[in-house]
């Protein structure tokens, strides 16, 4: 069996972080309801990397399935385009010590509100692309998100609602709010784009219908004619399905937690590989 790394303790805003003393230089970068995130500094590669810690996994069945969801769905996650995991650890020897666990993910250095001056169409293209080819290999494993992150992620159903957060309560006023709006007629694309070429707004026209049913799905978006010359196959490698049978499973919290510990200790790093057509933008200081 393959010993424990040496780790390190630090706090970090009233946080303690336990990680391997291969990651040093840690900075707070961002927090949430579930967890922070730190960049640190990989000193075997020397590359930037982000660590997601989550707050108090174990707390509850409700917040252990949750960790255990994500857990499970990032480790899934194998393509060039969507965030995945570089590494997942846990200071913990074994079950009976097992409170916590960090997620390891690439450092995105790049921001699209810093970008200095209008991106040029065929950077907005590429962009497009990238996200399509990720949202592609998303679905295809039977997984929709419901933010840019896999929090609140789960296995498609056959049936989906339309709806996020506490749908037992609306504000009244939300109701009053929507029906006092004035009907307004379709904005035209054209005007409000006119950089864009006429297969842009083709394609922002489709994408954004309203009714899913209706919608282009990933996939035929991809085949859209905005998009000849630039797809390669390498690019949208078929995904695994999801195993979700633990989804709408009801479990108690030791289960979750033996669960999780067996994910984490189970972890095979994936290779990614660079892009052949990075596309770097500039961001300001």
């Amino acid at each position: 069996m393959e010993s424990q790394p040496p780790f390190i303790r630090e706090e970090i805003n009233s946080t303690v972080w336990e990680i391997p003393e291969k990651y040093t230089r840690l900075k707070q970068i961002g927090t949430g309801a579930y967890g922070s995130v730190c960049s640190v500094i990989n000193v075997k590669t020397n590359e930037k990397v982000a660590i997601k810690k989550l707050h108090r996994p174990f707390q509850s069945e409700m917040f252990a399935k949750r960790a255990y969801r994500e857990l499970r769905l990032l480790k899934q996650m194998k393509h060039e385009n969507v965030i995945g995991l570089l590494d997942v650890f846990t200071p913990a020897a074994g079950l009976n010590d097992f409170t916590d666990f960090y997620l390891v993910m690439p450092y995105m250095f790049t921001d699209l509100s810093k970008v200095k001056g209008l991106l040029s169409e065929d950077r907005v293209q590429f962009l497009v692309y990238q996200m399509l080819c990720g949202l592609r290999y998303i679905h295809k494993a039977g997984i929709i998100h419901r933010i840019l992150d896999f929090g609140l992620a789960r296995h498609a159903e056959a049936e989906m609602t339309g709806y996020v957060v506490t749908r037992w309560y609306r504000a009244p006023e939300a109701k009053s709010y929507v029906r006092s709006l004035p009907h307004f007629p379709r904005k035209n694309f054209s005007k409000l784009f006119p950089r864009a070429s006429a297969q842009a707004i083709d394609l922002l026209e489709k994408m954004l219908v309203l009714d899913g049913e209706t919608r282009p799905t990933a996939e035929s978006a991809l085949a859209h004619p905005y998009f000849d010359g630039l797809r390669d196959p390498e690019d949208s490698p078929e995904s695994q399905p999801y195993d979700d049978s633990h989804d709408n499973a009801t479990l108690p919290l030791e289960d979750w937690r033996r669960l999780s510990f067996k994910e984490v200790k189970s972890f095979v790093p994936f290779p990614r590989r660079d892009s052949k057509r990075r596309n770097t933008l500039t961001i300001s200081p």
